[in-house]
């Protein structure tokens, strides 16, 4: 196994840099199809959310591995690699597999114990199956870290750590309040209709705004989403004694300038490239004069016009899942992870790469983890502070959910206005206190790390095994024939005898060997014990090669068929 990752989240990267790194849709595909066209990547996955950038790939040399990825990942997210290296982390074989396992049970995210994130690496996981660019590594690695995930949740009380990131806006609109008091009678906008605005439109419903307004580039969108709140908003209020379902209806993204002017709340997550929501526009709804050098943001985006469609569909599994996620109520966690973290080149200081001989690129990785590391130390004082809101009353509350951002981060200058977004929710998670179950969790994600490694090491060793078997039954078939041969006058029943009695002697022969070899092969430093084998055995490499081709094609039947 010879896995990389290299990637930005918010734990390494400030907001602006992961906004303007955010890949979409159709740029992810072209990234996955360039890795695997890459010299030393042999498969590719990629992790996009608002949060991080990851891209995985099984790699045949590390430091060509990491150059090559840093590389692509600034080609496609169209942020120099100058810039963009300082922020990039590299985590390699067993530490990769530490890094996604823990991000799969919510302990990497920025409200920790969130399990979005799941659904999130089941998506990176299709869509490397689609494109056939995620083999037998990357697929056993996808799968077992959505296990590792559930068996979180499962297990411990990771979900009482964490919440949704909606939730976790909602309080920080609602000031220290309580969310459900803050939110009582209020009128509520929803724009967009995907996974995200669904989850944050049912869970206004839930703590009881008075209407909700949705949104969407796509009527019969917004349409859906509106029937799954009536029906699994009033179950919800019923179920707990509130009354009859929350008031909701469906708008154009052309009506949204006059929902401003009515409504209390706004909570914005689409798939649109530029501003959703100018600060000219918020000013306009609410009868103020913009301050000058308000925007702050892309000026050619004006209008909610240019808004992008929603990328994501609402279905009744969507339902299913808003009506639970509506129904949770956590505390807000985010413990700094990941501490012990070494650098990714191996090295403890600049003077020891520079005695090493290493490459710049490695170098200035390592530099990167040197300068990020001590920001953290120091409080990271090159991320921006906490914007100041406008004093007052609040007349108007907006949670920008999206990457890049849907509403302009000047609407902060206007009076009256409260913007919570993810940068803001970044800062504000990383005051709040860890959780005892994550450790664990931490606990659960070691024993999956070194479960998996085994496993994959000692997977690495069955085609030989395989071959070495094959080989022993043709010598078995050989020499039964010659035996027919000389005893011509022996009977099927006698021939059949001492076939299967050769057989078995063969077969007790190989039996302890190729048991104790697998479970040599499964602990650390195990994989010479394949070519010690093929090596005693004179083994064919083409037929042990044909043996891992197959076992591949049945992997990759059997993974698609789980996703």
């Amino acid at each position: 196994m010879s896995l990389l990752v290299v990637g930005l989240s918010h734990r390494s990267a400030p907001v602006s840099v992961l906004e303007r790194a955010s890949l979409s849709a159709d740029t992810q595909v072209k990234l996955l199809q360039d890795t695997l066209a890459a010299d030393p990547a042999a498969e590719a996955s990629v992790l996009a959310t608002c949060n991080r950038i990851e891209l995985y790939a099984d790699v045949d040399k590390f430091h060509a591995g990491v150059a090559e990825l840093s590389t692509l990942l600034a080609q496609h997210s169209g942020v120099g690699l100058e810039e963009l290296t300082p922020y990039l982390y590299v985590h390699y074989e067993d530490r990769a597999v530490h890094h996604l396992f823990s991000v799969a049970c919510g302990l990497d995210s920025m409200v920790v114990g969130e399990g979005q994130i799941l659904g999130q690496i089941k998506d990176a996981l299709a869509l490397g199956q689609d494109l056939h660019t995620a083999g037998r590594l990357l697929n056993d690695l996808f799968q077992q870290s959505l296990r590792v995930g559930k068996r979180a949740h499962s297990e411990t009380g990771i979900d009482r750590a964490g919440q949704s990131l909606v939730t976790f806006g909602l309080e920080q609109l609602s000031c220290g309040a309580p969310v459900d008091e803050w939110a009582a009678g209020k009128r509520a906008l929803v724009i967009g209709a995907g996974s995200m605005s669904s989850l944050a439109a049912a869970t206004l419903a839930r703590a009881g705004v008075a209407e909700i307004v949705v949104a969407n580039r796509t009527q019969e969108r917004a349409e859906r989403l509106v029937q799954i709140l009536t029906e699994s908003g009033g179950a919800t209020r019923r179920s707990s004694g509130g009354g009859t379902g929350v008031a909701a209806r469906a708008v154009s993204m052309d009506a949204v300038a006059d929902e401003l002017t009515r409504v209390d709340v706004v909570v914005s997550c689409t798939g649109a490239t530029g501003l959703v929501l100018t600060a000219e526009a918020v000013a306009e709804a609410l009868g103020e004069a913009v301050p000058g050098g308000v925007s702050d943001a892309v000026a050619a985006t004006d209008t909610v016009e240019h808004a992008a469609e929603t990328v994501a569909v609402v279905t009744d599994a969507d339902a299913e899942v808003i009506a639970r996620l509506a129904g949770f109520e956590r505390v807000a966690e985010n413990p700094a992870l990941l501490a012990e973290d070494g650098c990714p080149v191996g090295l403890d200081d600049t003077a020891a790469a520079a005695a090493a001989g290493l490459p710049a690129d490695d170098m200035g990785l390592h530099g990167a983890w040197v300068e990020n590391a001590a920001a953290d130390r120091r409080g990271a004082p090159g991320r921006r502070a906490v914007r100041a809101q406008s004093t007052g009353p609040v007349r108007l509350a907006l949670l920008d959910l999206a990457m890049p951002r849907d509403i302009d981060a000047a609407v902060h200058r206007i009076p009256g206005v409260r913007l919570v977004d993810i940068e803001s929710l970044a800062e504000a998670s990383a005051d709040a206190p860890m959780a005892d179950d994550v450790d664990q969790v931490r606990t659960i994600v070691g024993d999956e790390v070194a479960a998996f490694g085994a496993a994959q090491r000692a997977a690495h060793i069955t085609p030989t095994v395989i071959a070495l078997r094959t080989m022993a039954a043709d010598v078995v078939a050989g020499e039964v024939a010659r035996l027919e041969g000389r005893l011509p006058d022996l009977d099927e029943k006698q021939r059949a005898e001492i076939a299967q009695t050769v057989r078995r002697v063969v077969d007790k022969l190989l039996h302890a060997p190729t048991v104790r070899i697998k479970q040599l092969a499964a602990e650390p430093g195990g994989a010479g014990y394949a070519d010690a084998l093929r090596t005693l055995f004179d083994l064919d490499p083409e037929t042990v090669a044909s043996v891992s081709r197959a076992d591949l094609n049945d992997a990759d039947v059997k993974n698609r068929g789980r996703v």
